[in-house]
């Protein structure tokens, strides 16, 4: 029996009518003082964390743009915008973690409430606004955990976002300046100008836009760093197209499909609970299970456009081995999680792996990397 889905869950979401975002941040507290204690309790406790949640198998770990990957489930941006928990993830199954999105300059978010589940549509809406530290907060923090491979045996990607002070113009100054501050923290950087909670952000992912910011990053990177983008479920197949020529002519290490949508189609919820306003009327993004099929889509036109020579990072909607079965197989090299992590619980990593190492049994298949793409390679027909 699953405690968390059976007992813990049911309290969290129902029981305690407490605000999503202040669990949020009570559970990053607490994951905090773990990893920070030095005291032999929470070593015994992280020893336990490390036998129940993760597992280790050779034929799930890949080296992907120089970093090995220990398994291909990692946690999403979003969860650790600041990196107070960045020695924990390690204990609890994930075979990377992607700290932020952090901007430039400090900032509060978006008024509260600003976080809501759709319990009937395994869902979260958020509406956030990039409330972090600011970028040198988040060195800072790093740099006195001593980020090292030593120390943090799988890769620390670190989101930059564009702060909301900054003007649209300016845009590419504010990632640079990010980028410069956290250059030595992070194993790979992801530009996010996918998300819908900073006004006029999605914008970036026009072709002019965007190619001042990677020029700006690439310019002063020189090849030490992987440098990924981040790009909206919501974009038309022709300015997806767009995206894949600037990250080929960029020399990005890959893509990450896909951020949160501002759709409101096909969803049971038709009021959140907690303000009373039809669904359709609140702004934010919705990740989890109605973003899967869309996401998957990405995925699959990306892998074909570029004959999977583009690595991706699939995300959005997985729950369940066959979830993540899906991403992969459509062409998805890693994969991430965050709301399906909040639904499932801490076992949910763990199950996925193992479900993903009996289909590699299943297909008869040596290794994880044989099966990224796999749907693909008998045509490169037109996802559309």
């Amino acid at each position: 029996m699953d405690i968390y889905q059976a007992a813990i869950r049911p309290v969290l979401f129902s029981g305690l009518k407490a605000d999503p975002e202040w669990l949020h941040q009570q559970t990053l507290q607490m994951f905090s003082a773990l990893a920070r204690s030095h005291r032999p309790p929470s070593s015994w406790i992280l020893s336990q964390l490390q036998q129940t949640y993760c597992l280790q198998d050779s034929r799930l770990e890949q080296t992907l743009f120089g970093l090995k990957f220990p398994n291909p489930v990692g946690l999403a941006a979003g969860f650790d915008k600041d990196g107070v928990a960045a020695k924990i993830w390690q204990h609890l199954g994930f075979g990377f973690a992607e700290l932020g999105t952090v901007t430039l300059h400090s900032q509060p978010g978006n008024p509260r409430p600003r976080l809501f589940r759709l319990a009937e549509d395994k869902a979260a809406l958020n509406r956030m606004g990039f409330n972090n530290q600011g970028a040198a907060a988040m060195a800072a923090r790093l740099e006195a955990l001593g980020h090292s491979n030593s120390q943090f045996p799988i890769p620390l990607g670190i989101n930059l976002g564009k702060s909301k002070i900054t003007p649209l113009e300016s845009a590419a100054a504010d990632y640079l300046g990010s980028f410069r501050l956290l250059k030595d923290c992070g194993d790979y950087f992801v530009v996010n100008v996918s998300s819908p909670n900073t006004p006029g952000l999605r914008s970036l992912q026009s072709k002019e836009q965007l190619s001042l910011i990677l020029d700006a990053l690439q310019q002063e990177n020189q090849g030490e760093k992987p440098i990924l983008v981040k790009i909206a479920p919501d974009l038309e197949w022709e300015a997806i197209a767009s995206v894949i020529e600037l990250a080929q002519n960029y020399h990005l290490a890959g893509i990450i499909a896909t951020n949160t949508t501002i759709s409101r189609d096909n969803l049971k919820t038709q009021t959140v609970t907690s303000t009373g306003k039809p669904v359709s009327e609140e702004a934010g993004g919705i990740s989890g299970a109605p973003v899967k099929q869309r996401s998957t889509q990405v995925i699959r036109f990306i892998y074909q456009e570029t004959k999977g020579k583009l690595p991706i990072i699939g995300v959005g909607g997985i729950f369940t081995a066959q979830d993540a079965w899906e991403k992969i197989v459509a062409g998805a090299s890693l994969l991430q999680v965050y709301t399906g992590w909040i639904y499932e619980g801490p076992w949910m990593v763990r199950r996925i792996l193992e479900g993903l190492r009996q289909k590699l049994e299943e297909k008869e298949l040596a290794s994880f990397s044989d099966a990224i793409g796999i749907e693909n390679q008998q045509s490169y027909s037109n996802p559309k």
